[in-house]
């Protein structure tokens, strides 16, 4: 069964293109089950039927499209959301709205199937058939914005007023705070030292380790990258023990 979208755009034009895109997607299938203008219109389709997703434009006339997404949140079956707007500044406010995807216009056929693949997943995930979204962190990176997965991660470091955020892939710089992220990730990751939380399950080993600043010590090894990362003292049980369980 292809998937119910409503799209949401003041714009005549730029909903007979999305008719169009979604017309040509091939995987997965999606079908305009629905049409609005405005917030108030949309509002009015969702309580008449259930959609998949919705197409929704930013800049319109009364309720804004965040103002919308932020109301969908609260709805017993809340459909994907997927932003489709030409202004490329408020992605991270829409991913913390908790948006699948985020299209900037001229919308290509290509990102559009993407987008709808993310809304397929959510889809399966409310009727439990795949599992729930899992945990992203919305980063910044050289004017666009990204979703790293947090179970890519191997390591978050701590250095002067930003986070490293370490992959196998590639590494990603962070704003934000080393005890926050230890607060909302404290299970997958393990502190190794006050500038370092590495994944619990990327752990290889411990070795003896020589630090300029701090002398002879400790240092622990992961899997998917080459550097090592300093154990202080204090932290050194916790490390033996992740290694030993």
């Amino acid at each position: 069964m292809g998937l119910k979208m409503l799209l949401v755009d003041d714009e005549p034009l730029a909903r007979s293109r999305l008719r169009t895109l979604l017309a040509d997607c091939k995987a997965p299938a999606a079908e305009v089950a629905g049409e609005a203008a405005n917030a108030a219109q949309a509002m009015e389709h969702l309580r008449r039927q259930a959609f998949d997703g919705v197409l929704l434009d930013i800049h319109m006339p009364g309720a804004d499209g965040l103002a919308l997404a932020q109301v969908l949140r609260t709805l017993p079956e809340p459909p994907a959301v997927v932003f489709v707007t030409a202004y490329a500044e408020h992605a991270v406010t829409a991913f913390e709205l908790e948006a699948v995807d985020y299209l900037t216009k001229p919308v290509r056929l290509e990102r559009l199937e993407q987008a709808l693949a993310r809304v397929e997943k959510a889809r399966q995930a409310r009727s439990g058939g795949a599992e729930a979204e899992q945990e992203v962190l919305v980063i910044q990176d050289r004017g666009r914005t990204e979703r790293v997965p947090v179970n890519e991660v191997l390591y978050f470091k701590a250095e002067l007023k930003y986070i490293t955020v370490r992959t196998a892939a590639r590494s990603y710089i962070l704003d934000g705070s080393l005890s926050d992220l230890e607060e909302r990730h404290g299970g997958q990751f393990l502190r190794v030292h006050r500038n370092a939380l590495v994944s619990r399950r990327a752990v290889r080993a411990l070795e003896k380790h020589f630090d300029a600043e701090e002398g002879e010590g400790w240092a622990v090894r992961l899997n998917g990258v080459e550097e090592s990362l300093s154990v202080s003292r204090r932290q050194l049980s916790a490390v033996r023990e992740a290694l030993a369980s």
